[in-house]
């Protein structure tokens, strides 16, 4: 049985991200992403400026009248939610977790998706696959996901993301929308990810916290890897340190938007201490003005 305090969290979750979704997100979800093709409908008479290449000429043949061919998009998806559980999620220095704001955001693209009537399924990893969930659709399935990456108790620390890819190529057959939502403090994952994008729409999700790019001056500090459970001594006065440290971080940012851009990939920056919601819908934008 779930603790009151986890079930009025995923009620706050739910009630707050529903409301995105009905205001903002439900629109610019489906026109960003496709259904998997056309199917045929109807057939009506022909319009003057209807396009004369979906004349039915049988049916015109038959009845003396020009008739043309109704199509609707199939609109149905699979959307994959990967989600990163390592232990470097449960930091976060101003208003959440870096893992709150994975399932904030997992609440919010899932609901986008069963308002447009689409599956939703999920895997949650560390260095290992620890819970796979396949697509299905429906609220009560939406909810149960939220529950599960929200109560989720991994039971390892490390990151492997490529192993996490590769186990999603193998078991996702259907080309579907794929959300890896990740800090990405993780190597050698471009070549199952490259293949996963191949096949899939995939959008990549860095999650990160302002102090992990910029350190304030607090004199000596420790600090422990919460992955590896190393601890490191810091003197965050020195202006050096503090300029390195925010420029390597620059660095890393920007090499991975690279990798990402040289397979043709998508890549939305969040951040702990802003709201997620501009970047999301200016990534819908973008993106649909592209389809």
């Amino acid at each position: 049985m779930l603790p009151k305090e986890l079930l009025k969290k995923i009620r706050r979750i739910e009630i707050s991200t529903k409301k995105l979704v009905n205001d903002l997100f439900s629109g610019e979800y489906h026109s960003t992403f496709k259904g998997q093709g056309m199917e045929f409908e109807e057939v009506r008479q022909y319009e003057p400026g209807d396009d004369i290449r979906l004349i039915d000429w049988n049916v015109t043949a038959r009845t003396g009248y020009p008739y043309i061919k109704k199509f609707k998009e199939e609109r149905e998806l699979s959307v994959v939610l990967l989600v990163d559980a390592s232990s470097s999620g449960a930091f976060g220095t101003r208003d959440r977790f870096k893992s709150e704001t994975a399932a904030e955001l997992s609440a919010l693209l899932a609901f986008s998706a069963i308002k447009n009537n689409d599956k939703v399924g999920l895997i949650i990893f560390t260095d290992i696959v620890e819970k796979y969930i396949p697509p299905k659709k429906g609220r009560g399935h939406v909810l149960r996901l939220i529950r599960e990456i929200l109560y989720f108790k991994p039971t390892r620390l490390g990151t492997d993301i490529g192993g996490a890819l590769e186990f999603f190529n193998k078991v996702i057959k259907r080309k579907s929308v794929v959300f890896l939502i990740s800090d990405f403090l993780s190597t050698d994952y471009y070549q199952p990810l490259q293949i996963a994008n191949r096949k899939h729409d995939v959008i990549a999700i860095k999650i990160t916290d302002p102090r992990e790019a910029d350190f304030e001056d607090v004199g000596l500090i420790e600090l422990e890897d919460a992955e590896t459970g190393e601890v490191y001594l810091i003197d965050t006065s020195s202006r050096e340190f503090r300029r390195e440290f925010a420029s390597r971080a620059e660095e890393d940012v920007n090499a991975l938007k690279m990798g990402f851009r040289r397979i043709d990939l998508d890549f939305i920056n969040i951040r702990t201490d802003k709201s997620y919601i501009v970047p999301l819908i200016n990534f819908f934008k973008k993106r649909g003005k592209r389809m």
